[in-house]
């Protein structure tokens, strides 16, 4: 078990080790995706409570709105209201999800988070959250919106920072304060991930119980690349049953 409260540089390279051997048995970027996430979410812990220190934690994935199912086409209208114009516009898509309601125990059970369409900078930038998870992270929100081979290829070579929030309840960037910050004692959250040969982005966001400042942040960097080498053999091969 860890704890953000004193989580070490050895025990990070643990963390790494663990999480690129989720995709050995994994039959679908899903299934490998929530082995990573019930990993985070079961093993840190509050050393004199033991119980979690995630509130949270939950796998998305960018997927063209043509390649998904019908359920999450509708889920990707309901956000702008009609049907795309683009039918390859990037959905940022929920592929695994855990954390203290029951309801968060699977994506088929989000309410609004299930395939948030990316339908232009312009538009993302309206979602300060998404906008500054990918600007914090050195990366540019056209290169999620419309990756080009050209892009692909430059951004692969990027090391990743990791995005972080150290004071969850008066950020302006972490919404729903009054139904979920305050109530379920979300204190700071951090994201990392990056980008899969497709041009495909993936991104794993915690909402801590715990204060994470950025120095300790900054440990999950090299974490990034550990998940994607367990979700690279399956990049295409996403869902396990849309």
């Amino acid at each position: 078990m860890y704890s953000f409260n004193n989580f070490t540089l050895k025990e990070m390279t643990e963390t790494g080790i663990a999480l690129r051997g989720f995709g050995n048995n994994a039959s679908s970027m899903e299934e490998a995706a929530g082995t990573v996430i019930n990993y985070f979410y079961n093993n840190f812990k509050d050393p004199i409570t033991g119980s979690n220190e995630i509130a949270l934690v939950r796998f998305f994935k960018t997927h063209p709105y043509n390649e998904l199912n019908q359920g999450l086409q509708l889920s990707a209208r309901s956000i702008i209201k009609k049907e795309p114009e683009a039918q390859n516009m990037k959905c940022l898509t929920l592929l695994a999800t855990a954390g203290e309601n029951p309801d968060w125990l699977s994506r088929a059970n989000s309410v609004s988070h299930k395939a948030i369409p990316l339908v232009s900078e312009k538009f993302v930038l309206e979602f300060p959250m998404i906008s500054n998870l990918i600007t914090q992270l050195g990366l540019e929100i056209n290169q999620i919106v419309n990756p080009s081979p050209e892009i692909i290829l430059d951004i692969q070579k990027i090391k990743y920072n990791v995005f972080c929030v150290p004071d969850a309840v008066t950020s302006p960037l972490i919404p729903a304060k009054d139904n979920f910050v305050i109530p379920y004692g979300v204190k700071s959250v951090i994201g990392f991930g990056g980008i899969l040969p497709s041009g495909s982005f993936y991104v794993i966001i915690i909402f801590s119980k715990t204060k994470i400042d950025k120095e300790l942040a900054g440990l999950f960097k090299t974490l990034s690349l550990d998940v994607k080498l367990s979700i690279l053999p399956l990049e295409y091969n996403v869902f396990s049953n849309q």
